[in-house]
């Protein structure tokens, strides 16, 4: 799809499922950062959450020329027409494995960049085996969780590479500490993930089937088990979670990530009582979601909308330290900030699709990370946002 195609729509940017609670922030973002000139839109589904946004667009700065758009997951023709509309669209309307894939088939089959917020595997993966071939025909960047899934793991080992020597085997171990509360939407996302493990093995046997092969690289992502690591100075906990995988596709499509690349992810605990309680909890939750009645109950605790007081957010925290080797050579680097579930998704959702829509980028199609797409750009946005991107030492 050609240039002129795109700029002629009538916005830069659609916001879909700006009344939700990550979604309303992500629209405040926008309204008190975007450029001047920014054509931009909030998408609901029905008459009361169309209602819903015009009262937050009232309330956003500069709201009068926020256009407002009718769409529902459930009508793909209204999700076709607003992919058409824009040259971004980016949606926080999730669990996406339920309501999500109509939305990117629309934006693929219409050269239409996309952005989610997902954390979900086996939503990816499907959407790499049904909807990349077309992407990369009309030009489409889709590009999945641009929240703090994953984006201070894959642009911070990206980062972490970028300060190593070229064209030599590299290793990156990532260590996550936290200290922040859950919103519904998360809470809905993972017991759906959990109680699918099977149907995610399957449709990432099935992506690897169509992946192309990587002649003369290699990359791996183990997940390793529990240990106290030394360069943390905590205990370190194997992440099963979305983020090895982006990892992964970044070092897969970048070979500046050198021919043999190895990348770990864990969760930082200093003290072992605490690691030990927190992987019992987790497996707890694991197994109560295959139970169709309990992972109702739990859903029930936390309903997709809700999220902590301003007050909760503004003294949660997050620190991702990386350790990198290769050639001889040690950095140490680090991602952190403020409130990650909330604040600082919505503002690296936010800077991600004016990233897409006005910087100069790479040139890519299909589904593609933000690492792949959007590296630099994207690293150089956050830093100025007010998110760290720092190398702590060498050795």
């Amino acid at each position: 799809m050609s240039g002129s195609d795109r700029t002629s729509r009538p916005y830069d940017l659609v916001l879909f499922g700006a009344t939700g609670f990550v979604g309303a922030l992500t629209a405040r973002y926008l309204a008190e950062h975007a450029p001047r000139g920014l054509r931009w839109a909030v998408a609901g589904r029905d008459e009361p959450r169309l209602e819903r946004l015009e009262r937050l667009r009232e309330s956003l700065p500069g709201g009068e020329g926020i256009g407002v758009l009718r769409a529902d997951a459930g009508e793909p023709a209204t999700l076709r027409t607003l992919a058409g509309h824009a040259r971004v669209v980016a949606t926080t309307v999730g669990p996406y494995m339920l309501h999500g894939e109509e939305l990117v088939a629309a934006c693929a089959d219409s050269g239409t960049d996309y952005l989610d917020l997902t954390g979900e595997p086996e939503f990816v993966d499907l959407m790499y085996v049904r909807h990349d071939a077309r992407a990369r025909e009309t030009g489409a960047r889709l590009v999945h969780a641009c929240g703090f899934d994953s984006v201070p793991h894959d642009l911070g080992v990206y980062f972490t590479v970028r300060q190593l020597p070229e064209g030599v085997p590299l290793t990156v171990d990532g260590y996550v500490t936290v200290d922040a509360a859950f919103s519904g939407g998360t809470l809905a996302s993972a017991l759906n993930q959990l109680a699918r493990a099977g149907r995610m093995r399957a449709a990432a046997r099935e992506r690897a089937r169509h992946e192309p092969r990587l002649p003369g690289r290699r990359v791996t992502v183990p997940l390793g088990v529990p240990r106290f690591a030394p360069e943390a100075g905590a205990w370190a906990l194997p992440l099963p979670t979305i983020d090895p995988r982006v990892v992964r596709r970044s070092a897969r499509a970048l070979e500046r990530y050198g021919p043999d690349f190895r990348y770990r992810h864990h969760a930082a605990v200093r003290h072992l009582p605490v690691a030990l309680g927190g992987a019992a909890a987790v497996g707890a939750v694991a197994v109560a979601a295959q139970l169709p009645p309990v992972r109702r109950r739990l859903s029930d605790l936390l309903r997709p909308g809700d999220g902590p007081s301003p007050e909760k957010r503004a003294k949660s925290w997050f620190r991702v330290r990386f350790v990198g080797e290769g050639g001889g050579e040690r950095v140490y680097t680090e991602v952190a900030g403020g409130d990650p579930g909330y604040d600082e998704t919505a503002k690296m959702f936010a800077e991600a699709a004016l990233c897409l829509a006005f910087d100069e980028l790479p040139p890519t199609a299909g589904q593609v990370t933000t690492a792949e797409a959007m590296g630099d750009a994207l690293t150089e946005r956050l830093r100025t946002a007010g998110i760290t991107f720092r190398v702590a030492a060498r050795r």
